[in-house]
């Protein structure tokens, strides 16, 4: 493979990863579970702001259902990739700035994604640990 062709390859990664993250930021928003699910790699692991541990799709699947449908917010979320390192061609970490802007101020979480490529060339969220970034 020539640097061009690498060069390109990883471009076309880096935006296939950002609009992963998009449709995060799309998916919370509008509370659609099963299109937040659809983002996981079955063998997943996920830990909420709050410490959650969850292994393996079915665990993730079952807190995701019962808890983004009702949630309430006031205001909205966004998510951007603010970093994203190649571990290896077919695995990122992934560095996200998500800000929830509400009339009583902006509140910062740093969530890190571990993602992986599948071999159709999606990429899913592997191991993921959702931190939220207190200001004190």
């Amino acid at each position: 493979m020539t640097t061009e062709t690498a060069d390109t390859a990883e471009a076309a990664d880096i935006k296939a990863i950002a609009d992963v993250v998009a449709t995060v930021e799309r998916t919370q928003r509008a509370k659609d579970a099963e299109g937040f699910l659809a983002l996981f790699h079955p063998d997943a692991l996920w830990t909420t702001a709050h410490g959650k541990v969850l292994i393996g799709f079915d665990a993730i699947a079952e807190f995701t259902r019962a808890v983004l449908p009702a949630a309430t917010w006031d205001g909205e979320v966004t998510y951007e990739v603010a970093h994203a390192q190649f571990l290896r061609p077919d695995v990122a970490a992934v560095k996200v700035r998500q800000v929830y802007h509400s009339p009583s101020g902006d509140t910062e979480g740093a969530p890190l994604y571990v993602m992986t490529k599948q071999d159709d060339g999606r990429w899913l969220l592997h191991a993921c640990q959702n931190t939220e970034v207190r200001a004190d």
